[in-house]
């Protein structure tokens, strides 16, 4: 096992396998080939056209997208489909920083293959003895991901909030840190893949941020979704990514960033190259 099969397992993809998702023209997503004949039952919503789902061109307007979408995915998930429903609505469109074609489900983003973002925050020590990482164990009752390993604090990027105050309200919610504390995260740069997983297909964009806190802060979670925290030097962060598969698939993508970025694994890392270009997917 090495850093690089951690790349690699955010590398799953065969584009044969899928359906473009488009909407007025633009390509917004991917679908499981098998799954038409689930769509299929949806005319009124979408058009067949040589292997490629549009939505119907009368569905104009954000609005109105985002009910007939909402139609769409409700009944998927009382077929079994969509699993994990958060009722949060995740912005859909060409571009993070485009206006959203319509809102979704965040538990359907993965059937519809349209991507997803999040914002993962690197909480970090710079201890007397060497910088130490805090690392979150995910609550077993979470959808996805539940006991496995993960950032002091991460979450999605819900429609209609913006990077910096997702991060306070993540901070606060996941690790009970004040808001003057969390405004320090600085940014860092974003991870990206494209992925199949059991819920769909993962194409994401994750915003990581680092933030040095205190040695006398201890997070204490707030809403649930982490069961403990851990704090570990870094040589035991990287021997863990190395010997054991308990981080979260993406959430070990967003340490290797960090060390790398901190010079924790070099150039003469075995296929360095090869880890650095795969976080960028």
């Amino acid at each position: 096992m090495s850093l690089l099969d951690r790349i690699r397992a955010c590398q799953v993809y065969d584009p044969e396998a899928y359906c473009p998702f488009l909407v007025d023209g633009q390509s917004v997503g991917h679908v499981r080939a098998e799954a038409i004949v689930e769509l299929a039952d949806f005319g009124e919503v979408f058009v067949f056209d040589h292997g490629r789902i549009l939505l119907r061109g009368h569905i104009q307007g954000f609005q109105a997208r985002t009910e007939a979408m909402a139609s769409v995915t409700e009944e998927l998930r009382d077929r079994g489909l969509v699993f994990g429903w958060r009722d949060e609505a995740y912005p859909v469109g060409v571009s993070f920083h485009e206006p959203p074609l319509f809102d979704m489900e965040r538990a359907a983003v993965p059937f519809f293959g349209v991507r997803g973002y999040g914002v993962h925050v690197n909480g970090w020590v710079d201890a007397p003895d060497g910088p130490k990482m805090w690392i979150g164990r995910r609550s077993l009752t979470k959808p996805t991901g539940p006991g496995l390993l993960d950032q002091m604090v991460a979450g999605g990027q819900p429609s209609g909030m913006a990077l910096h105050e997702n991060v306070i309200k993540e901070c606060r919610e996941e690790a009970g840190m004040a808001p003057d504390l969390a405004a320090t995260a600085k940014p860092v740069g974003a991870i990206s893949y494209l992925t199949t997983r059991d819920e769909g297909l993962r194409h994401d964009v994750l915003f990581n941020y680092d933030l040095q806190v205190p040695e006398d802060f201890t997070p204490v979670n707030e809403d649930g979704e982490v069961a403990e925290f851990m704090l570990w030097p870094m040589v035991k962060v990287l021997e863990e990514l190395e010997t054991r598969e308990t981080f979260k698939f993406n959430s070990a993508l967003v340490v290797i960033d960090f060390l790398v970025r901190h010079g924790f694994v070099d150039p003469e890392t075995p296929g360095y190259t090869d880890i650095v270009a795969g976080l960028h997917g």
